[in-house]
């Protein structure tokens, strides 16, 4: 892989120093651009890590029509994302955004439209489609280990919002769009799916803002879902541990399960956010050769990207897909396919009524 220029758009975003690290990490990123509008993020990120760092600019054209920087990562307030994403990309620069793209599905379905047209790669930050342990249970479940598929089971906790500065735009609706579900719920959106090799065709939805704290997002919710195959799924996510601790990157904050239920048995995994390891029953004849009960473990190595090695991983093939070789682990079309669901399950809750996504989900290919 030839090396490649960067640029780290948005300094304040709670991903936005994680982005940083694994620009940094990467031997194929030589130099790293910054760009936000203020002045004292930029100079607190350079200072905090100012490898390969060689620019920093609170005047985004002069970034976007620098011919040397290849791709950018861009990590924004939701509702200011489309329109940044939408320059960026007329701007002949391959994007990698983070998610949810956009308010709505209608703001990633803008975006898609620019990538189209202008022949550029757009990815989505769902990072956790690289972990090791995420593709041995997508294979698993493709080989037939579990036999047809009966249920989804995913829950996804964390701590309180009055630990999560609540008067972050992130609790802002007008600002972010949603809560708890867009925020964080669409991480097993995506690996329901992913891993599944399922989608889902309608929702019922309940929300609820429970946190005591003046947020207008919702803080706890419950999806019930149909999928195509007639399987059925569930997710149930929530800002809801006491004793946990606070802040963005506090891997101890989290409580999370996935299980994948079949005629022949089950994939399941809990760990306290995204897995290392799988806990596999079943009575597949080839899955008799060993035990019919396993634990496999995939351990991760070291690196302080945002996700790790395979963070690194994910980053890397973005690039290589942009230079034409291989295939990223997310495009446009995987975002626009939880942002129709997303925006279902909450005219679900608001209506009373299960949501058919079929319409919403004709542009979304699968992967």
């Amino acid at each position: 892989m030839a090396g490649v220029q960067a640029a780290l758009l948005g300094l304040s975003h709670p991903h936005s120093l994680a982005h940083l690290r694994t620009l940094q990490q990467l031997s194929e990123v030589t130099a790293i651009h910054l760009w936000d509008e203020d002045r004292a993020a930029l100079a607190a990120a350079v200072a905090a890590q100012p490898a390969k760092v060689v620019a920093t600019t609170t005047v985004l054209d002069e970034l976007l029509n620098n011919e040397a920087i290849f791709f950018v990562i861009a990590a924004v307030r939701n509702d200011r994302g489309p329109d940044l994403f939408v320059r960026v990309l007329e701007a002949g620069k391959h994007l990698l955004a983070e998610k949810p793209i956009g308010r709505q599905a209608v703001d990633t379905a803008r975006v898609i439209d620019v990538a189209q047209r202008t022949g550029r790669q757009l990815g989505v930050c769902y990072q956790n489609r690289a972990r090791p342990a995420v593709n041995a249970a997508r294979r698993l479940i493709g080989e037939g280990i579990i036999g047809e598929l009966i249920s989804v089971e995913m829950r996804l906790i964390t701590t309180q919002v009055q630990f999560r500065n609540p008067q972050h735009w992130l609790f802002n609706q007008a600002q972010a769009g949603g809560g708890m579900l867009s925020w964080l719920g669409c991480h097993y959106l995506d690996l329901m799916r992913y891993i599944s090799g399922d989608e889902a065709v309608s929702v019922m939805a309940e929300m609820a803002t429970r946190s005591g704290e003046a947020i207008d997002v919702e803080d706890v919710a419950t999806l019930a879902l149909r999928l195509r195959s007639g399987a059925v799924g569930s997710l149930h996510v929530g800002y809801m541990l006491r004793l946990s601790g606070g802040g963005y990157h506090n891997s101890g904050g989290y409580d999370a399960y996935a299980a994948f239920n079949g005629r022949l048995g089950r994939i399941y995994w809990s760990e306290a956010l995204a897995p290392n390891s799988l806990h596999v029953e079943s009575a597949h004849p080839t899955w008799q050769e060993g035990a019919p009960i396993r634990k496999l473990t995939y351990p991760l190595g070291n690196s302080p990207a945002y996700g790790g090695l395979p963070g690194e991983q994910f980053v890397r093939d973005f690039i290589l897909a942009a230079q034409g070789q291989g295939q990223a682990w997310t495009t446009g079309a995987d975002a626009l396919y939880v942002a129709r669901l997303v925006d279902a399950a909450y005219e679900s809750s608001r209506s009373g009524q299960r949501i058919p996504i079929e319409g919403r989900l004709d542009e979304a290919s699968k992967r």
